[in-house]
């Protein structure tokens, strides 16, 4: 830069001697000072000019107040061209005060002096200040624009930033640079405002800043943070030589809404990577759930010559701990140790969340000990590895000594304790940890009163929840969704869609959590109905949306709905999902179709022991005892353990399959061969399989050896098998200690009075409605359903209302006479039938004759 001087200028300089003067403008050399030996002005200023710059860079404040006191003392202070830098220097080093005093001091600040101040004040968030002196401004440039929209843009002000934008273009003294539109595009993208970037898109073509590089690289980071993918996607397909950035923003794009498939295409297509791209593909794949898909990625990264850094080693750290790979996570470590000069938090704290989740709490707490630092992160991450690793109170211990340190709790932390508790027996511990946040002033941040609110809600607290929750000064989905799953577990399904109407906003979490509430109460049907608004409103489902929803066809045994639903989830790639896969099985086996639940357990690549377990009950409940077995002896041979679930499909299989041997000989096995204890639900299946087999004592003999008491379902089972058999008198034992179990259920006083009126005991069938009347007990009439046709028929007991309901009663009629020729219908003793015919038998007749011809 080249500074001219006039006489007039030279002659305001009265602390000046003549002699200095006269060096001036000889161009001669202005000091005798041995720093500065024989040199000119001009020189003298780049010397400062170079010191200043490197000072500002170096953001040193004595090296600062050093060279202005040399400024002062070789008489330039008063230079403009020095004064400005001096500006930048004081501004860089943070010395605002300094630099504000020395703009004062300029007798006639050019536009640039102006810039700086006020970029000084923006950089040091006093944006307040910098409006003052824009407004003061006798002149401006687009700089000045510019300096005002990156300081509100840098402090936070998003909305400020797009006015001072639109007041520039309205101002018509300044047009906008490719910096304007880059700093508004990137204000417009943070706040996610679509219609304003098409604007501004449309704008930047207008003036012609399409093709700089740097106006395209903006408007292609506001569409993907505006969500607009697509208009992204034809901005980078337009691009002729796209940079690193844009490739790399695209595929952080794809990921962030969604499409990990497409994010995997662009990457495969770069014709250039950098430790970004590789980073940013790890960091994906990790945060969606594909472990071993991540550690493949890493082993490339390293083979094609990258350097790992702290955040690739937290990404593949993480991928390890997903997949519960402590051999890959060890070696790793290893790694890290041999090739990195120190372990940094973040790898730290990814070493010692692995460690801790993969069960190894010693190894966790060395990573810990060794680690140089340990704030509130590292404290976290070991915490929350304890906790989870089902060490409640440890976890508590070590909350306890992080405060005696001490280190700080950051919101993280607390929310991480707050966890901790998740029972009844909890709540006076998260009252205190409660009270505690309140000390710190946490308890309004957002991490941690959700963490209160799940919180209370797992401890049985709802009423503390909801106050937790209507406390909150502000809510995230999360919030919303927490509660929602806090009245789903107290049973209030009707308070959890008040709550999930009155959201703000939602997600697919959101619906999924609604989708569940109804389900777990057992409101298949409005279940359904979410699922179907789902559709409406473009909802992007998820597989925990069409595991559920499958489920609920299951339940329903609604077919046509069912496969509807598994379509679409073929349709979005959800169909090969495991546990789609496994509702789909669970669906197909209750609705009878257990060829195709075979064929779709037999496609699962990945099966996993629910897998086995689901088509192990649709063999059971179909009847096919012979095959449970079979499915169960692959399963072990090909290293699967099974669980009690396991078991109870195995058990059952045998009852309705009348298998008594093998029955008997796998409730030995599952305690002698996989230690597993039997529950209740294992000793309801061989009450039911002695019973249908006619050994009624001996399934006695069996509840009297129990080594807990028998609940309802096992004195119904007794029951049941009396009345298949007429055994009044066990029947009567039955019922008593049903009785004493549920005073208040009907279906234990009917199934009693059925017996009786099947062995044609008249008095005892009148003593037990008698009994039921006098203590108030009503059975509420049950209905069965039938899908013919598209058509869901539905039928109480006795139904008369059905149009076909004469031809339903003719087919049931032939129904019982061929059962009753082949002395397998349960009422053979009894001479006279009843023609009280339940819901279940009036469906299948109308299924029956609904089969083509």
């Amino acid at each position: 830069m080249i500074v001219k001087f006039t006489w007039g200028i030279l002659n305001r300089f009265s602390h000046i001697s003549r002699p200095l003067i006269r060096h001036f403008s000889d161009q001669a050399t202005v000091t005798t000072d041995p720093m500065f030996p024989q040199q000119s002005y001009m020189e003298l200023s780049q010397k400062f000019y170079e010191s200043m710059k490197e000072c500002a860079s170096l953001r040193s404040i004595p090296i600062a107040r050093k060279l202005h006191a040399q400024l002062i003392f070789m008489g330039l202070k008063s230079s403009i061209f020095l004064q400005n830098h001096l500006l930048n220097m004081y501004s860089n080093c943070g010395l605002i005060s300094d630099a504000y005093r020395v703009f004062g001091g300029i007798e006639f600040p050019n536009v640039y002096s102006w810039n700086t101040m006020i970029s000084g004040f923006a950089d040091s968030g006093q944006m307040r200040e910098a409006e003052k002196l824009f407004e003061k401004m006798p002149e401006r440039d687009s700089v000045s624009w510019n300096s005002m929209m990156s300081g509100y843009f840098h402090n936070g002000e998003l909305e400020a930033t797009i006015k001072v934008f639109v007041s520039m273009v309205r101002d018509c003294c300044c047009v906008p640079d490719p910096f304007s539109f880059s700093c508004v595009m990137k204000a417009s993208g943070s706040l996610g405002y679509l219609k304003l970037a098409l604007q501004l898109h449309g704008f930047a073509e207008k003036f012609d800043f399409g093709i700089d590089t740097c106006v395209e690289t903006s408007v292609l980071d506001m569409y993907i943070k505006c969500g607009a993918m697509d208009f992204a996607q034809k901005v980078f397909c337009r691009t002729p030589n796209p940079s690193l950035f844009c490739w790399n923003s695209m595929i952080y794009g794809y990921s962030k809404y969604g499409s990990v498939k497409k994010a995997l295409e662009l990457f495969a297509k770069m014709p250039e990577r950098d430790t970004v791209s590789w980073n940013t593909m790890i960091s994906i794949l990790s945060q969606h759930g594909f472990g071993a898909e991540t550690l493949n990625t890493f082993l490339e990264m390293w083979n094609q010559g990258f350097r790992p850094n702290s955040m690739t080693y937290a990404s593949v750290l993480s991928a390890c701990t997903s997949i519960y790979d402590l051999e890959w996570g060890a070696h790793l470590h290893a790694r890290i140790v041999r090739m990195e000069p120190r372990l940094d938090v973040y790898a730290g704290c990814g070493l010692i969340d692995m460690y801790a989740k993969c069960g190894r709490l010693e190894s966790a707490r060395q990573v810990f000990d060794g680690l140089t630092e340990h704030n509130a992160v590292s404290w976290t991450s070991l915490i929350g590895g304890v906790a989870q690793a089902g060490f409640q109170e440890e976890a508590l211990v070590l909350f306890n000594q992080m405060r005696e340190v001490p280190v700080a709790s950051d919101q993280f932390t607390l929310a991480t304790v707050l966890g901790v508790c998740l029972s009844q027996k909890d709540i006076s511990i998260g009252e205190q940890l409660h009270a505690h946040t309140i000390t710190l002033g946490l308890d309004s941040s957002v991490p941690v009163a959700n963490a209160l609110v799940t919180m209370y809600a797992k401890c049985g607290d709802i009423w503390k929840a909801n106050h937790a929750f209507e406390l909150m000064p502000i809510r995230d989905i999360i919030s919303w969704t927490a509660m929602i799953t806090a009245f789903s577990q107290a049973g209030d399904a009707e308070k959890a869609r008040e709550y999930f109407d009155k959201m703000p906003e939602r997600n697919v979490i959101s619906w999924n959590s609604m989708l569940a509430t109804y389900m777990q109460r057992g409101f298949w049907e409005e279940g359904l109905k979410v699922y179907i608004q789902m559709l409406r409103e473009g909802v992007k489902t998820d597989w925990i949306t069409f595991s559920t929803s499958i489920s609920a066809c299951a339940d329903l045994a609604v077919l046509i709905l069912g496969n509807q639903i598994l379509a679409q989830a073929e349709k979005l790639g959800f169909s090969s999902n495991v546990s789609v896969a496994n509702s789909v099985v669970t669906m197909y086996s209750r609705c009878g179709r257990i060829e195709e639940a075979q064929k779709m357990f037999s496609s699962i690549v990945m099966k996993n022991l629910v897998s086995w377990n689901a088509m192990m009950a649709g063999y059971a409940q179909n009847g096919q005892g012979r095959k449970v077995i079979e499915i169960f002896e692959k399963m072990l041979n090909m290293g699967n353990v099974p669980d009690q679930i396991s078991y109870v499909s195995v058990l059952s299989g045998c009852s309705h399959s009348g298998l008594v041997s093998e029955g008997q000989y796998y409730f030995l096995s599952m305690t002698k061969d996989h230690g597993i204890s039997p529950m209740s639900e294992h000793f309801v299946c061989m009450v039911d399989l002695l019973g249908r087999a006619g050994q009624l004592e001996q399934a006695k003999n069996l509840i009297n050896q129990m080594p807990f008491k028998p609940n309802a379902a096992i004195w119904g089972a007794l029951l049941a098998a009396c009345r298949i058999h007429g055994n009044t008198k066990l029947a009567e034992l039955a019922v008593k200690n049903l009785l004493e179990l549920d005073a208040e259920g009907p279906g234990s006083y009917c199934l009693l009075a059925n017996i009786y009126s099947e062995s044609g005991k008249i008095q005892g069938v009148t003593n037990v409605r008698k009994l039921m009347r006098d203590k108030g007990v009503r059975k509420n009439p049950g209905c069965s359903w039938i899908e013919v046709d598209n058509r869901v028929h539905v039928f109480t007991v006795d139904d008369t209302n059905h149009p076909q309901i004469k031809d339903v009663h003719r087919m049931l009629e032939e129904i019982i006479k061929k059962i009753e020729e082949i002395k397998n219908y349960a009422n053979v003793m009894n001479s006279g039938r009843s023609h009280n015919y339940h819901s279940e038998k009036l469906a299948v007749p109308l299924g029956l004759i609904s089969l083509p011809a």
